[in-house]
């Protein structure tokens, strides 16, 4: 009885370590558990389903193997890959979760989520997010040529990454009242995110009651992986096979 947990892979056909690390992890570590989730941020970037390649084969063809073997497979948008819709679900089996989700893990009533909500003192990252989440705005976007915007993801890429060089690391972090305020809302104490890259399991109180915060790894230097079972829960690490490094 086991439950995997991962995010923030932000699989590029620029990293085969990455890919190679991940392919090995649906080959190896998913065989009879009970399901996998996937909290955002697979992709380093997602411009529409109608997007083909070799790359994109590989990772698809994973999960439908997996979800094809009856173990269920759960995705949560990051900000990466929210543009990610019906067609990649149907294409693998992967099934969508709203942003926020309580799920049961053995009992114990737990909410996931990416995690770039939470990070609300980023406030030029909310209005932002509040933008390219619109649906009008969405509809446009799907209805330039697939080249152009695979121009356009590049270039949003690339300023977030200068941008997020300029922040403080206190700012991209989660805002701890705004962690305490969502908890509540869901009226659970605990819960799972990524979109950080500062894996770690933090004890907190909510609602004058002890909680559980758990954030997932990044994939950039090796896998990270949450492990839950009935007895708990372990973050590990999956290393990269150095051959496939650049």
């Amino acid at each position: 009885m086991t439950t995997l947990f991962i995010s923030d892979l932000h699989l590029s056909a620029s990293r085969p370590d990455m890919t190679d690390c991940f392919l090995r992890f649906m080959a190896e570590d998913t065989a009879n558990i009970d399901a996998l989730y996937v909290l955002g941020d697979l992709f380093e970037m997602w411009i529409g389903d109608d997007e083909e390649s070799p790359f994109l084969q590989q990772i698809k063809q994973a999960f439908k193997t997996l979800t094809d073997s009856g173990i269920p497979c759960y995705f949560v948008h990051g900000n990466r890959d929210f543009l990610i819709g019906k067609r990649f679900s149907q294409q693998t089996g992967v099934q969508l979760l709203p942003e926020h989700s309580v799920v049961d893990l053995y009992g114990k009533p737990t909410l996931i989520l990416h995690g770039d909500t939470l990070c609300i003192e980023d406030e030029a990252y909310q209005r932002y997010r509040k933008k390219v989440h619109n649906k009008f705005i969405q509809w446009l976007f799907f209805r330039i040529p697939l080249s152009k915007r695979i121009q356009i993801g590049e270039k949003f890429r690339n300023n977030s990454s200068k941008n997020n060089q300029m922040k403080s690391q206190s700012i991209m972090d989660v805002t701890a009242s705004e962690v305490a305020r969502v908890m509540e809302e869901f009226h659970v104490d605990q819960m799972i995110h990524g979109h950080t890259h500062r894996p770690d399991i933090h004890s907190l109180t909510v609602d004058e009651k002890p909680a559980t915060r758990i954030v997932l790894g990044d994939w950039y230097e090796h896998g990270s992986v949450l492990v839950v079972t009935p007895d708990g829960y372990q973050l590990e690490t999956r290393a990269f096979d150095q051959s496939q490094s650049q």
